[in-house]
């Protein structure tokens, strides 16, 4: 596993960043640019113009439309790759092959057997292998967890989670239309289910076993700038219901194609109390009886990068970057793995299996 001198910066070539690739120009580069301990030494897009265009803009030295000349640039010590999911196994091979660390965005492989194969390839190469599930790392999810551990709530009995979104639906963008065909693994399940579920398990604890639901309820969207109707072939409604592995019960429903009101909420329950984690990861908890739930405040130790003007994901990638160039250096493990990728595909998985075959499915400890 490959570590890095404490004082020496950490030089990151980032693969996708076309300036019109907003995951990359306006969250990761944003987010680097803001730390100390990173320089962001090379950006690669498949045009030698948009690149060139990107290392303008935020003053990179390097600029390639060749992935692979990228990764194997002496100037690189971290891979990160930010273009759509079914190129990620490819790019993830080249990192790993040249010797460096990458982190990629989720989700890992377009199947399972696909993230378990990139998982074991890092592993084996001795590279650190880290997946951009960045929420865990918002302060109001950290204290939430800390509050369970503290027992804020006694002992968890439930968690109840719900998302609804106003995409996956009737409706998508000339860019998002994309997203309707399965074949591109960008679904409601896959996609949005890991990165929002992620925090609250990262939070309350695995799940055991579950039964789920999921159901495709719109067969064709209209495309809203050209008003084409095209074949929709992905999930709209997921739901969740299990235990975990410390015996609570828990339930999720994640919904697309919202007309109105989307929001998302968390709401625990415990032997003494309730908390609840709102869309904004702000937190309200009540303990005793029938009493109103009351916003917490979070402590200012749990700030420990001023959040200012910057965007929810942003300041969340400002985080998870400043966690991985503490394990970077210090050897540690805090950032989630491609292991902890290939556990969160796994869960999703037996989600759709439960759905398929109505039978209840017990997860790998």
């Amino acid at each position: 596993m490959n570590m890095m001198e404490k004082d020496k910066k950490i030089r990151v070539g980032i693969i996708g960043a076309s300036p019109a690739n907003f995951w990359a120009t306006n969250v990761h580069l944003p987010a680097l640019s803001m730390l100390p301990q990173y320089e962001i030494t090379a950006v690669c897009t498949t045009k030698m113009e948009t690149a060139k265009e990107t290392a303008r803009l935020f003053n990179v030295p390097y600029a390639f439309n060749d992935a692979e000349e990228m990764v194997n640039h002496p100037d690189v010590d971290l891979v990160v790759i930010t273009v759509t999911t079914f190129r990620h196994a490819e790019l993830v091979r080249l990192a790993i092959a040249a010797g460096k660390d990458v982190m990629c965005e989720w989700p890992l492989g377009i199947s399972l057997e696909e993230s378990k194969e990139l998982a074991q390839e890092a592993e084996n190469a001795g590279v650190r292998g880290v997946i951009g599930l960045q929420r865990r790392f918002d302060p109001g999810v950290q204290y939430f967890r800390d509050l369970i551990a503290a027992g804020y709530i006694g002992r968890l009995r439930s968690v109840k989670f719900r998302m609804e979104v106003d995409y996956y639906g009737g409706y998508y963008t000339s860019r998002s239309k994309q997203l309707a065909d399965k074949k591109k693994n960008h679904t409601l399940v896959n996609v949005v289910g890991g990165h929002f579920l992620d925090p609250i398990l990262s939070a309350v604890g695995e799940i055991r076993s579950l039964s789920g639901v999921v159901a495709q309820q719109f067969d064709h969207a209209e495309v809203i700038e050209t008003k084409e109707i095209i074949p929709v072939s992905v999930p709209d409604q997921v739901l969740i219901s299990g235990t975990l592995t410390n015996d609570a019960v828990f339930s999720a429903h994640i919904e697309g194609g919202k007309r109105n009101g989307s929001t998302s909420q968390t709401i625990v329950t415990g032997t003494k109390g309730d908390l609840l984690l709102s869309a904004d990861y702000t937190i309200s908890g009540a303990q005793g009886d029938s009493n109103s739930l009351m916003p917490i405040e979070i402590p200012k130790s749990y700030l420990k990068v001023p959040q200012g003007d910057l965007q929810k994901e942003v300041y969340q990638t400002v985080l998870l970057y400043k966690a991985l160039a503490e394990d970077l250096t210090k050897g540690t493990q805090v950032v989630p793995t491609f292991k902890d990728a290939c556990r969160m595909n796994f869960m999703l998985d037996s989600v759709i299996k439960a759905s398929i075959t109505g039978q209840r499915q017990v997860l790998e400890s």
